[in-house]
C-alpha cells in the first residue's frame, strides 16, 4: 500500500492512500504453474509402455486410484512400474491389498501377448483374492 505526504500544504486530494493490489505477478505465477502441471500430469500416469488393444467400451467409473498390473509383449509382468515374476505376482498382490481389500485391479496387456499369458495373470490375481478385474484397452480409432 503506498501513501504520500502532503509537504507542500496544498489540497489533501493530491496524495491519497492507494488501495489497489497489483495482480499481474500472481497471474503470471499461476499460468506458469498451470503449464508445469499440464506437462507433468501425463508423465506421471504413463507407467509401463504397453501397446493396448483397441476396443469399443466405455470407461469404468472409479473414485479410487486402481492398482495396475501390466503385461508387456515379451510376457514380462509389472505391478505399477515394478517388474515381478509370474510366480511372485499372487503373493505381492495379496500383500499390497492387505491394507485395502477393496482396491481395484486393472490389467493392461499388450495386444501381441497370448491369451494364455493374460489368463495366467488373471489366475494369479484370483489366487491373491481379487474377485473383480478391469481390463484396460485403447478406444477404437
Amino acid at each position: 500500500m503506498g501513501m504520500g505526504t502532503n509537504l507542500s500544504g496544498q489540497g489533501s486530494d493530491r496524495f491519497r492512500v492507494m488501495g489497489e493490489i497489483n495482480v499481474t505477478p500472481l497471474v503470471d505465477i499461476m499460468l506458469v504453474l498451470l503449464i508445469i502441471f499440464m506437462v507433468a500430469a501425463p508423465l506421471m500416469t504413463q507407467g509401463v509402455e504397453v501397446d493396448l488393444p483397441d476396443a469399443e467400451a466405455k470407461p469404468l467409473p472409479s473414485e479410487v486410484e486402481p492398482l495396475v498390473v501390466s503385461v508387456k509383449r515379451d510376457g514380462s509382468t509389472y505391478i505399477e512400474e515394478r517388474p515381478v515374476s509370474a510366480q511372485e505376482l499372487a503373493a505381492k498382490i495379496k500383500l499390497i491389498r492387505g491394507n485395502n481389500p477393496n482396491l481395484l485391479v486393472y490389467v493392461r496387456g499388450d495386444d501381441q501377448v497370448s491369451y494364455g499369458t493374460i489368463m495366467t495373470v488373471m489366475s494369479q490375481l484370483q489366487q491373491a483374492g481379487v474377485d473383480k478385474v478391469g481390463l484396460v484397452t485403447e478406444p477404437e480409432r
